[in-house]
């Protein structure tokens, strides 16, 4: 995760990056459940009870502001077509007959997404962002329900 810029000192960035870092070890719990290292379906639930609260904060909230501020418009698109496309996958999995070959490589998916809104997105986005966008979304955030403790799943968008 990014610790070079200083972006984590924003909560709402601090707060995205503490969940990409659980996301992606529940990813990884995914994988190796996968591959025989446990029960993957219980760690396909506990990946998604963290990734559909945490898509909904990045799109309700920064996604919105950086769409309305214009210049990361294209970036934001392309990272929304990515959660649905991961949603997607991981979603649609047959629970009676899981394909894993396609949820493995949305995870692949994951981990680059991840990477570039870590790398690219966030930091920009302090760049981009006027404090009053922050003002307005960091109050949600902050008094919001974090993706640790997401209340049960929700279905994707």
């Amino acid at each position: 995760m990014c610790n070079y810029c200083g972006c984590r000192e924003f909560p709402l960035i601090g707060r995205l990056s503490a969940e990409h870092e659980a996301i992606t070890d529940a990813a990884g719990r995914l994988r190796s459940a996968v591959r025989g290292g446990g029960d993957p379906l219980a760690a396909l639930d506990a990946l998604l009870a963290l990734l559909v609260p945490h898509t909904r904060t990045e799109e309700d909230g920064l996604f919105a502001e950086l769409r309305a501020e214009g210049s990361l418009a294209e970036a934001v698109r392309r990272l929304c077509a990515e959660h649905d496309d991961i949603h997607g996958v991981l979603g649609a999995v047959d629970r009676a007959a899981p394909d894993w070959p396609p949820v493995l490589a949305a995870l692949d998916r994951l981990h680059r997404h991840v990477d570039n809104e870590e790398h690219g997105l966030f930091p920009a986005a302090v760049i981009a962002l006027p404090i009053p966008a922050w003002d307005r979304i960091t109050p949600t955030v902050i008094s919001g329900p974090s993706a640790r403790f997401p209340g049960g799943i929700a279905p994707a968008r």
